[in-house]
C-alpha cells in the first residue's frame, strides 16, 4: 500500500506476482481508532492465464490516476461509493421473518464454515459440516435458519425470525476454508421500523403486540415497561409462571393483561385497559433468562388521542409524544 495511505486517502493495494489461485473476493476494512466505526468494500479479483493486450495500458492509466488523486475531497467522494455499497434490507416490525442475502458465484470447497455475525461480533449463526453449531449468542437462539445444500446453490442467506427494533444492526456473512482462509465476505444492513400503535381515548382497551419464538423456558421473566415520558414505570411483570402485580406501578394496577400460556406460544402481547392520553409514550417488552440476561426486546410507540368536552360536544385532539425514537436501554440489564 502507499506509505501515505491514511493521509492521502488512497487505500489501494498493489498485489504482485499474480497467479491463478489469487482469484477471489478481497475485502478492504476501515475502522476508527476505538473500533467504533467500520466500513467494508468487497472487490472480486479474477486472474486469467494470459492478459489481454489492453491490460498493460489500463494498469499504467490506474497508476497515473492514483498519483493524480491527491486532493482529499476527491478521494473521499471516490471511496464513498465503495463504503456505501452495502446491501440494505428494511422491514416493518411484526413480520414473521426477514432474509439477509448472501450469495456468490465462486466455486467453494466442501468443508467450509459459514458464519453470520453482528456489528458487536456476536455470533448470529454458524454452519459447519452440514449442521448448525452451538456457538450462537443467546439473543439469536431458535431464531435463525439457513437453506440446505448451501454449497450446491452457493446461497448462504440467513433467515431471521421475528425481527424487532433490537435487531437493527450490521450483519456480516463470512465463509472460511478448512484452514481458516476467508473465501467470501458480505455485509448486510438490517432496518426494522419501530411498532406504532394509535387509539382514541375512551376505547375499552389497546393491544401492544409482541410475537416471538415459542417454547420459552419456564424460568423466563417478561417485563413491560414505559420509558418515555420519564420517570420510567413498570407496566406489567410476568415471572415464575404467573403475573406479579406487586411489581406494577400504581398507575397500571388492574389495567393490564397478558396471555396465560405466553411462554409456550411466544405471544407476549400486552392488553392495556381503558387507555388514557397520559398513557402515550414509549413502551418496551424485555425478556430475561434465568441469569438475568436480556434475550428478547421490543419497542412499541403508543399514542392515545385526547378527547375533551367543549360545551355539549366532544372532540379529539391529536398530540404526539415528545420523542418518537426509543430511548436507549439504560437499566434492567439484570434482574
Amino acid at each position: 500500500m502507499m506509505a501515505d495511505a491514511l493521509e492521502s486517502g488512497d487505500l489501494s493495494l498493489n498485489l504482485t506476482k499474480l497467479c491463478l489461485s489469487d482469484s477471489g473476493t478481497y475485502t478492504c476494512t476501515v475502522r476508527g481508532a476505538l473500533g467504533d466505526e467500520q466500513r467494508v468494500t468487497d472487490i472480486e479479483l479474477q486472474v486469467k492465464e494470459r492478459f489481454p493486450s489492453w491490460t498493460t495500458a489500463l494498469l499504467v492509466l490506474l497508476v497515473l490516476l492514483a498519483v493524480g488523486l491527491i486532493v482529499l475531497g476527491g478521494l473521499l467522494v471516490h471511496f464513498r461509493q465503495y463504503f456505501m455499497s452495502v446491501y440494505q434490507v428494511e422491514v416493518k416490525e411484526g413480520v414473521e421473518s426477514v432474509q439477509l442475502p448472501c450469495k456468490t458465484i465462486i466455486h467453494l470447497p466442501k468443508d467450509v464454515r459459514a458464519e453470520w455475525t453482528d456489528n458487536d461480533n456476536d455470533m448470529v449463526h454458524v454452519y459447519q459440516n452440514g449442521r448448525l453449531s452451538e456457538e450462537q449468542h443467546r439473543v439469536y437462539r431458535g431464531r435463525t435458519e439457513m437453506k440446505r445444500n448451501q454449497l450446491e446453490t452457493r446461497d448462504f442467506s440467513l433467515t431471521l425470525k421475528y425481527p424487532t427494533d433490537r435487531d437493527r444492526d450490521f450483519y456480516i456473512c463470512t465463509v472460511y476454508s478448512r484452514k481458516g482462509k476467508i473465501l467470501m465476505k458480505k455485509r448486510v444492513v438490517l432496518k426494522v421500523k419501530v411498532c406504532q400503535v394509535e387509539v382514541e381515548e375512551g376505547v375499552e382497551s389497546v393491544l401492544l403486540p409482541f410475537k416471538t419464538t415459542p417454547e420459552l423456558p419456564d424460568d423466563t421473566k417478561v417485563k413491560w415497561k414505559r420509558y418515555v415520558p420519564e420517570p420510567a414505570k413498570t407496566v406489567h411483570m410476568y415471572h415464575h409462571g404467573s403475573d406479579q402485580p406487586e411489581e406494577q406501578d400504581q398507575v397500571y394496577r388492574d389495567r393490564t393483561e397478558m396471555k396465560k400460556d405466553l411462554l409456550k406460544t411466544g405471544d407476549l402481547r400486552l392488553t392495556l385497559k381503558n387507555p388514557k392520553h397520559t398513557d402515550t409514550g414509549t413502551y418496551r417488552c424485555i425478556v430475561y433468562n434465568q441469569d438475568g440476561e436480556i434475550v428478547r426486546l421490543k419497542t412499541v410507540q403508543l399514542e392515545v388521542e385526547e378527547r375533551i368536552q367543549i360545551k355539549d360536544e366532544t372532540i379529539n385532539i391529536r398530540t404526539r409524544s415528545s420523542s418518537t425514537d426509543p430511548t436507549p436501554l439504560m437499566e434492567d440489564q439484570s434482574v
